[in-house]
């Protein structure tokens, strides 16, 4: 009955926060895996019979968002969308894989990594064509944010890439503004850059 007491009597704001902390659960990269397959037609391509960039940017946008659906239960809005560097062109008539999985959830953000492998079916050749983070935020239905569940890694990559997601998320806060590279503690850890 005392803590009925002490719940009743405290401020709206404390109960919203005790409830979030006390339901906020945890899950697992691999349940936010998502493999998305395109083929390259004619309407994709450039001049050159090579995918478009724009093209391919718009698929990694699709599987992401559904990863970051996956992984928040809620609607996700794409907050930005890290380096795109095309390490292979992707040609007309390929087969291209797109995977996705959350790799760490701050609050209402998450990082998700995308990595995109092309195949020349009838030439029976592989090859990875580029990788990309993007960051989205799940909100509700006014668009606001919302808490999501934390990431518990399992396997060493997913570690590393946990690890990784708070620099990565520096960096980005940094280039957006957001932060003063001073703030930046991950990130100097790196460097191995002191204080003055």
């Amino acid at each position: 009955m005392i803590f009925a007491d002490f719940w009743m009597s405290e401020s709206h704001s404390l109960n919203q926060t005790l409830l979030v902390y006390m339901s906020r659960k945890k899950k697992f990269p691999r349940e936010s895996v998502v493999s998305m397959t395109e083929l390259v037609l004619p309407n994709d391509t450039n001049t050159l019979n090579n995918l478009m960039g724009g093209r391919l940017m718009h698929w990694m946008d699709i599987v992401s968002a559904i990863a970051g659906q996956k992984h928040a239960n809620r609607t996700v809005v794409t907050a930005s969308v890290d380096n795109i560097s095309f390490r292979q062109s992707i040609q007309l008539g390929n087969v291209v894989t797109l995977k996705a999985r959350v790799t760490r959830a701050f609050n209402s953000s998450m990082e998700i990594r995308i990595d995109v492998e092309a195949e020349d079916i009838p030439a029976n050749k592989k090859f990875s064509s580029n990788s990309a983070y993007f960051t989205f935020v799940a909100v509700d239905q006014n668009g606001q944010p919302v808490d999501i569940p934390e990431i518990e890694p399992e396997t060493d990559e997913e570690k590393a890439l946990y690890d990784g997601a708070l620099r990565r998320r520096q960096l980005r806060f940094i280039l957006s503004g957001r932060m003063h590279p001073s703030q930046a503690n991950e990130l100097k850890s790196i460097f191995d850059i002191k204080e003055p």
